[in-house]
């Protein structure tokens, strides 16, 4: 299943990827530093949830308090929660 996510206090305005069980795929970044969300999706894809949230919550980008890895971590853990 396809979700779409709104990432609140960093670059992107939006985070799309499917969601198979905890299985995450197809990760695309709308707006943002675009070669390196492109490497983040190609990390991330196959992922179980629980993984990318062990590897990227938490995470902060400058005087940020969150980042894009950290905004996807919370994405797909909504997602697998039935939140979006």
């Amino acid at each position: 299943m396809t979700h779409e996510f709104y990432p609140e206090g960093v670059c992107p305005i939006q985070i799309r990827f499917d969601l198979e069980g905890n299985i995450v795929k197809n990760v695309s970044f709308i707006g943002g530093c675009d070669g390196n969300l492109k490497a983040l999706s190609r990390v991330i894809d196959g992922m179980s949830v629980e993984k990318i949230e062990e590897f990227f919550k938490g995470i902060q980008c400058g005087h940020k308090s969150s980042s894009c890895a950290d905004q996807l971590a919370n994405a797909v853990r909504a997602a697998y929660e039935g939140m979006i």
